[in-house]
């Protein structure tokens, strides 16, 4: 037996505004500018803004389900790479000034 409706409509909300959340919070990690002098972490949000508003109108469950999971691989994918980043800049840090 399947959850009703609305505790399925809820639950995923819930997930959305979460998911978005993080992905906002990750976006203030990017300080540099585009080739246009836009902040990136300005642009990453106006169109992570635009995805979310265009995927507002989908009732699949499973749809939905999916687009949640490829949303929350890309934002952790995106956090490993620049926790990666951070420590390889942390390592040349720490060897550079060991050889002064």
């Amino acid at each position: 037996m399947s959850p009703p409706r609305h505790f399925v409509s809820s639950v995923s909300r819930g997930e959305v505004l979460s998911l978005y959340r993080e992905v906002l919070r990750t976006c203030r990690a990017f300080h540099h500018v585009n080739e246009s002098g836009r902040p990136w972490n300005a642009v990453l949000r106006e169109n992570a803004r635009k995805e979310f508003e265009e995927s507002r109108s989908e009732t699949d469950p499973l749809v939905i389900a999916r687009m949640l999971v490829v949303g929350r691989q890309s934002v952790q994918e995106i956090q490993r790479k620049f926790s990666q980043a951070d420590k390889a800049l942390e390592d040349r840090i720490v060897r550079d000034t060991s050889r002064r």
